[in-house]
């Protein structure tokens, strides 16, 4: 994750016009958007506002707020070439903050992996003794929602199905259901409890999976979306099996 880099120091310009002075007229009637470059204009700043909005939430959740005044004041200085701070001190300064944000982005990290796994480790716990739960000798457990009876797919074979994938809090993280799109993968080239848990599946199957951590994105998650340490739910549909075609053989027609 980058922030504040130097060659985007024109993300100040949007900083400029909410918190820079104006007369009062002006504030009352508000900017000229009559023509195509007017709107350009503003439209760029808003992209810049909303970019430096986004980087200021972040910096301010890892408490390191930064002063949205002295932003501006940085950003006026250098367009009239009367910068308090040289160039080169800037870019040192800039390098610094990005380290200090990095430094804090792993401590949290940290701290949010801990309480995950001590988490999930007491729900895994309690959902093996919920009634229908079945636990794989890996540690997967499962609840068989629909039964099917065709084919079980192999680990080198191509799956087709229909998926969503919860928290422990029962907030979804992803869902083929919501794309209207089921999706097709190598079972071979997903997280491990996907692979082995799958494999137990017959097409038309529908199954609850409960994934532990370490059959998952393990310790360091999968960033932004998914913490480290987390334990996974997934309703699972096997809609169908699709094998790669076997080689013709020489001298075949």
């Amino acid at each position: 994750m980058k922030f504040f880099k130097p060659t985007l120091v024109a993300i100040a310009l949007v900083s400029i016009m909410g918190c820079q002075e104006q007369p009062k007229e002006e504030i009352a009637v508000g900017p000229v958007l009559d023509t195509e470059i007017q709107k350009q204009a503003y439209g760029l700043g808003a992209s810049i506002g909303l970019y430096m909005e986004r980087n200021l939430e972040e910096h301010n959740k890892m408490g390191l707020a930064l002063d949205k005044k002295l932003i501006v004041k940085g950003f006026v200085d250098s367009l009239d070439g009367n910068s308090l701070i040289e160039k080169e001190e800037v870019q040192t300064l800039l390098m610094s903050l990005d380290q200090s944000l990095k430094a804090k982005q792993k401590e949290m990290a940290e701290k949010e992996a801990e309480a995950s796994l001590a988490a999930g480790q007491k729900y895994l716990e309690d959902n093996a003794k919920k009634e229908g739960v079945k636990v794989t000798e890996s540690g997967i457990q499962y609840l068989v929602m629909t039964a099917g009876e065709g084919e079980k797919p192999k680990a080198t074979d191509t799956v087709k199905v229909h998926y969503k994938g919860t928290f422990l809090n029962g907030e979804t993280f992803d869902s083929s259901y919501d794309r209207d799109q089921p999706a097709v993968f190598p079972l071979n080239r997903v997280i491990k409890g996907w692979t082995e848990g799958v494999q137990l599946m017959s097409v038309g199957a529908k199954f609850k999976f409960t994934i532990p951590s370490d059959l998952a994105y393990g310790p360091v998650g999968n960033p932004p979306r998914i913490p480290g340490n987390s334990v996974l739910e997934f309703e699972i549909e096997l809609l169908e099996i699709q094998k790669l075609e076997k080689p013709a053989e020489v001298g075949e027609k």
